[in-house]
């Protein structure tokens, strides 16, 4: 194959088991979002939002079937990148390697700047100046020294985080289901198309990342039995986490839609200051065990690409002690490091909603090429079909175009560009490799 690693060399060790997939799955989408997002679900539906996010869970469900079904073909590192390379050749599936590390780098600049931001709620100083450099820098730096460690140490790191951020949120839905108010649920307000296709966008985006959990599918035991497992756990997981912690604020909040941490106020509603520490707590272990979860599967995806022969062999070197992708390890980090430190972060956030969108559709366009006669061997037989494919598949090629079709100027601009980025690099990386 090409790009395989050399004969003698250090390969990737397969160490990860099917609630590990599932854990970096629920930890790459349970991020800051859950703690914020109620409010602004809120302001456009009202009442309607704990619907609103169930609609979006069935919605990513449908994704996540398809996801599982072409994902059960292979046994390799990749994810989505690997599905497009066998489906539709190098170049096409260059972008969505691309597009994948990019969201993952472009997020953890962003989740780092929240964290600081949480922490200084405790000091003051983390949230600027030096005091932020210097917590941005150590979060980043010790998640990639464990990360360089081994798979197993960052695996755990994700699964403890992962625990520590739905402790929390369990605690929050278990005391807060005895203080919703029911009337608050009696008269829902009236919604327009437009309200309707907003809450939508918000809801879908909401459970961004869980398809991360495909890529390290290399390290895992028994890749195709179990990533399909762990991506429709972790859309079932999220989706009742995210509706039932949406009834209790909305239940609870008064003008719940003003709020700007509305988690946090509704626990301080019902359980008072430990409450809202409960779930400040909640938040930071959330939003470093995102950041533990981005430098492990970015990572991975750049491993995929030098192991394919799409960016240089470098990127493909494994640690011969620790059989981790060191150079790809560090090369993530520091970029995400750097984009953090730089404040320029902002506008590539924009971008990675169309970044996501051309996995989503990528993927599902694979799981239906590759069920053609003429693709027969291409890959391993599917080892999971999903009900009533192809129909699942194509009806989320048609939500991927349709979120596109609605998607603001900017994000279509700035989605434009990396994409454009990611086309100079490849011929760049041919070109380099031709010589």
């Amino acid at each position: 194959m090409t790009g395989s690693a050399p004969r003698g060399a250090a390969t990737l060790r397969r160490a990860l088991g099917r609630w590990d997939l599932a854990a970096i799955g629920i930890n790459q989408t349970i991020g800051g979002a859950v703690f914020l997002m109620p409010s602004q679900i809120a302001a456009v539906v009202g009442a309607w939002s704990p619907i609103a996010i169930l609609g979006g869970t069935l919605v990513t469900m449908v994704v996540a079937v398809s996801l599982a079904e072409v994902g059960s073909r292979f046994d390799t590192t990749g994810g989505p990148y690997l599905y497009a390379r066998t489906a539709f050749g190098r170049f096409p599936a260059f972008e969505v390697g691309w597009m994948q590390w990019f969201a993952r780098v472009s997020s953890h600049a962003s989740v780092a700047n929240g964290l600081a931001l949480a922490l200084g709620y405790y000091w003051a100083g983390a949230a600027q100046g030096a005091g932020r450099a210097a917590v941005i820098t150590a979060i980043t730096a010790a998640l990639a020294i464990i990360n360089v460690l081994g798979v197993r140490q960052g695996a755990r790191t994700v699964n403890l985080l992962t625990i520590s951020k739905l402790v929390p949120l369990g605690l929050f839905v278990l005391v807060g289901v005895f203080f919703i108010s029911p009337h608050r649920f009696t008269v829902p307000p009236a919604v327009t198309v437009e309200q309707a296709s907003t809450a939508a966008l918000l809801t879908i985006f909401l459970f961004g990342g869980y398809e991360v959990l495909t890529v390290p599918a290399g390290e895992s035991t028994d890749p195709r039995r179990q990533v399909p497992f762990a991506l429709i756990t972790t859309v079932v997981v999220v989706g009742a986490i995210t509706i039932l912690c949406q009834l209790v604020a909305v239940g609870t909040l008064d003008n719940l839609a003003a709020s700007t941490t509305p988690l946090a106020d509704a626990a301080a509603a019902i359980m008072g200051g430990p409450g809202a520490l409960l779930i400040g707590f909640g938040a930071i272990a959330s939003m470093t065990g995102n950041l533990a979860g981005q430098i492990l599967t970015g990572s991975r995806m750049l491993y995929a690409l030098a192991e394919q022969g799409d960016l240089p062999r470098v990127f493909g070197h494994v640690h011969p002690r620790y059989r981790t992708p060191i150079v790809a390890i560090l090369f993530t980090a520091g970029v995400a490091l750097a984009l953090a430190l730089s404040g320029t972060f902002a506008w590539l956030a924009i971008a990675s909603a169309i970044a996501r969108l051309v996995v989503y559709g990528a993927s599902c366009g694979a799981a239906v090429a590759l069920r053609r006669p003429g693709n027969a061997g291409r890959a391993g037989a599917a080892l999971f079909t999903s009900p009533l494919s192809p129909l699942l598949p194509v009806l989320g090629i048609a939500i991927a175009v349709l979120l596109v079709a609605t998607a603001s100027r900017v994000q279509l601009l700035a989605g434009g560009a990396v994409l454009a980025a990611g086309a100079v690099l490849f011929v760049a990386a041919r070109r380099g490799a031709a010589r």
